[in-house]
């Protein structure tokens, strides 16, 4: 044999060796095989979560009745007052002109009350007499009557502008009283702070905020793809972030007939009426959650969400389902409630199915879907 013919039986042995290496590792991938999954009958809870805070069901804010200044606090916040109870004495700065004219008012008065009573002595003896009739007299009783209220009233007014008083009755009108039984939750100012009556053209400074915090509401937001399923009267689970592992029950009262725009979502206000363990004491604005059933089925078919593949074109779910011969078949199927993690088949599976599970699943496979 030429050296000529060894080269090229050398060569053509080492393609033959490199084909069967080739050959062999292709034959060593073996057929990926997928494990199955049947169809099961479970009970499915369609929930959501409504993010808020709990809060008294009763608040309100104590304005003062005059404008001055805070001359004493006499409780703290947290303090628990019943209705009638002094929180704190506004003492009154008055307006010099308003003073002045109110002075002047009361000047004017007296003047013309002296003219009035005497001519009052004077025409009553004229009446004891006979030289005047009893209609004439009494006119002129009358006119000095309404005189010494008229100067009884201008004094009134001019203590209320003088020291906020007008001194019968006490101080009414500088003492701030609770409004209602229940906790001070705050007060906002201090002593010597300058304080604005409220009327019709301001709301007037905030003395102290009272709140029963025996009555406490959840209040939250859900979003508008959920609100349509929410049912007043709905039993409810309130978990609040203070107390962890405890779950207080309440009953919802109310939603939202308008929603409102948060981060271009619109979302829809929620209440509850909390039901309190005296175990634990809630303060006001604890944020809480709270889960919400939407929709509950016992006993339904069910399987996991994960075994679901939808479709490019038409966008319908489908399943894979194990044949006789040990081919995957795709089935069109129809779903119903869902959890998050099992969902309900309506129709397209039976109990009996074996269902793929996509642990392994590439572009070839789906190739070979039927």
């Amino acid at each position: 044999m030429s050296k000529r013919s060894k080269i090229i039986l050398a060569i053509i042995v080492v393609f033959f060796i490199a084909a069967l290496i080739w050959f062999g590792k292709k034959n060593s991938n073996g057929v990926v095989e997928f494990e199955t999954e049947s169809p099961f009958r479970t009970t499915i809870v369609k929930k959501t979560v409504a993010t808020g805070k709990v809060i008294p069901l009763e608040e309100i804010e104590i304005k003062p009745q005059i404008t001055g200044i805070i001359d004493k606090i006499l409780l703290l916040e947290g303090a628990q007052v019943n209705k009638g109870d002094l929180i704190a004495t506004v003492r009154v700065v008055p307006n010099e002109q308003s003073l002045i004219s109110a002075k002047g008012r009361v000047d004017n008065i007296k003047i013309g009350l002296n003219n009035a009573e005497i001519s009052y002595k004077r025409n009553k003896n004229l009446f004891e007499r006979g030289v005047i009739s009893r209609a004439e007299f009494e006119n002129i009783e009358l006119t000095y009557k309404q005189g010494m209220q008229d100067l009884k009233n201008a004094q009134n007014d001019y203590q209320i502008i003088k020291i906020g008083s007008s001194g019968s009755g006490a101080s009414a009108n500088t003492n701030i009283i609770a409004q209602m039984s229940g906790t001070i939750l705050e007060i906002p100012v201090k002593e010597g702070d300058q304080v604005i009556q409220s009327n019709n053209f301001n709301a007037g400074t905030t003395i102290a905020s009272i709140a029963d915090m025996s009555k406490m509401i959840f209040e939250g937001k859900v979003d508008e793809s959920e609100v349509g399923d929410l049912v007043k009267g709905t039993d409810i689970q309130v978990s609040i972030g203070a107390i962890e592992g405890v779950k207080f029950p309440a009953k919802l009262n109310f939603i939202a007939p308008k929603g409102i725009e948060v981060g271009g979502a619109v979302q829809f206000k929620i209440k509850a009426d909390v039901s309190l363990d005296t175990k634990y004491f809630i303060r006001a604005g604890y944020s809480a959650n709270a889960d919400i059933i939407l929709e509950e089925k016992d006993s339904v078919l069910a399987i996991k969400e994960a075994l679901l593949k939808f479709d490019k074109k038409t966008e319908e779910p489908y399943v894979e389902v194990l044949m006789a011969d040990g081919s995957f078949e795709k089935k069109t199927v129809k779903l119903g409630t869902s959890d998050g993690v099992n969902v309900e088949v309506l129709k397209g599976v039976t109990k009996d199915d074996k269902i793929k599970i996509w642990n392994k699943a590439s572009k070839d496979d789906e190739k070979k879907v039927k």
